[in-house]
């Protein structure tokens, strides 16, 4: 059985409404945070959510951009409001520790065994959380974005972090994965990157197509391989 429970938060004037998800028996289990593609949350963070549930943990799916942003299909205003964050990376990482807080306090979540995974700008989020000192397991990016933060060097990188990325992914071009390796390797965290080969951006989400942008498309053998090396680190990091 999996448990849904939208809960609310409210930050810096905006409304954002998270969706959690556990098996319903009220025990905390070792949790995920979820962050969104640039389309906020949707179908494929709850899909994973699911997948995450039925092997123990709890999940929190968060909302990244606001209530009234989720599920529009708004392609144009989400991009607007990605865009909108990405200039202000120092302010806007501000948002995910509060979630990440939220989600440790939560009845849900053993809130010291907590890991944050994200998809595209997501991925993103996931690594500039990590960036910024917060404490957490895990960090896992999928086809996320991957320049440097204005902060990055100034904060001890607590995460394991796991990049799950395409070659050929034209939003995270090769120089800027051989970048993040040095970032990482200077800030002496245990880091690793998995690289598909013939693979482009948005390789977990099969209505990737649907985007419309070239280079972005579903890839099911690296979805799975990329799933697979994820929830094993989960194994070895939070049980």
């Amino acid at each position: 059985m999996t448990n849904r429970n939208e809960i609310s938060q409210s930050h810096e004037g905006s409304e954002l409404r998270h969706l959690v998800m556990d098996d319903g028996s009220g025990t905390a289990r070792p949790g995920v945070v979820i962050f969104p593609s640039v389309m906020n949350r949707g179908p494929v963070e709850e899909d994973h959510a699911t997948r995450l549930v039925e092997l123990g943990y709890s999940a929190l799916c968060a909302d990244t951009f606001g209530s009234d942003l989720i599920a529009t299909g708004d392609k144009e205003r989400m991009f607007g409001e990605m865009n909108r964050h990405l200039e202000n990376r120092g302010g806007y990482v501000k948002r995910l520790a509060a979630i990440l807080d939220l989600a440790k306090e939560h009845d849900s979540f053993d809130g010291s065994k907590i890991a944050v995974m994200g998809f595209c700008f997501g991925g993103l989020c996931t690594l500039d959380l990590a960036r910024s000192g917060a404490e957490f397991a895990v960090a896992g990016s999928f086809h996320g974005l991957l320049k440097p933060a204005p902060f990055s060097g100034e904060h001890r990188i607590t995460p394991s972090v796991a990049v799950f990325h395409g070659w050929d992914d034209p939003m995270a071009p090769p120089e800027d994965v051989v970048a993040l390796g040095k970032e990482l390797t200077k800030g002496q965290c245990d880091w690793q990157v998995h690289a598909y080969g013939n693979v482009g951006h948005g390789f977990t989400n099969p209505d990737a197509h649907q985007m419309e942008i070239e280079g972005v498309e579903y890839d099911r053998t690296a979805a799975m391989r990329s799933w697979d090396s994820f929830t094993d680190l989960l194994a070895e990091k939070m049980r």
